[in-house]
């Protein structure tokens, strides 16, 4: 379980055009440079929110994503939360196979930033929308152990 012993409140931004994507991005990179991590992880989560913010401006129509730093004992993370009200995912295991995809992308969207974070979890409904959650965790500071979540 991940516990919030909130180093800073979350931060909620609007995803409904390309300059929200930047936006997103640049707000990603920032905290996870405050929070301590390196580039290589610094890149590694900058890309995963490329990509889920994304995938929730095309296919979910736009939306949210919360950025919510994490503190669990000496463990510093960096959760997000990407969320939309589109048609939601029909076939989880299908969506997260490589190469897949509803558009014309190289559908690397959701299986990839399942790869690059420590936990990822999908809450969809068909006709009502998806959540998408990614932590990832400061190394060295003694994560807790990952998971992977489909709801």
């Amino acid at each position: 379980m991940t516990l919030t012993s909130d180093p800073a409140a979350p931060t909620s931004l609007p995803i409904g055009s390309d300059a929200d994507l930047a936006w997103v991005r640049h707000q990603v990179r920032r905290l996870a440079d405050e929070l301590g991590f390196g580039l290589v992880q610094q890149t590694k989560l900058v890309t995963a929110a490329s990509e889920l913010a994304r995938n929730t401006l095309i296919h979910g129509g736009g939306g949210q994503a919360e950025i919510t730093p994490l503190a669990d004992g000496p463990a510093r993370g960096l959760r997000l939360a990407f969320a939309d009200t589109g048609p939601g995912i029909h076939d989880i295991e299908l969506a997260m196979t490589d190469g897949y995809t509803t558009g014309n992308g190289l559908g690397l969207g959701l299986s990839g930033a399942r790869r690059l974070m420590d936990e990822f979890a999908i809450d969809t409904r068909p006709g009502e929308g998806t959540v998408v959650t990614v932590t990832a965790w400061v190394t060295g500071t003694g994560a807790p152990d990952a998971r992977t979540v489909f709801g």
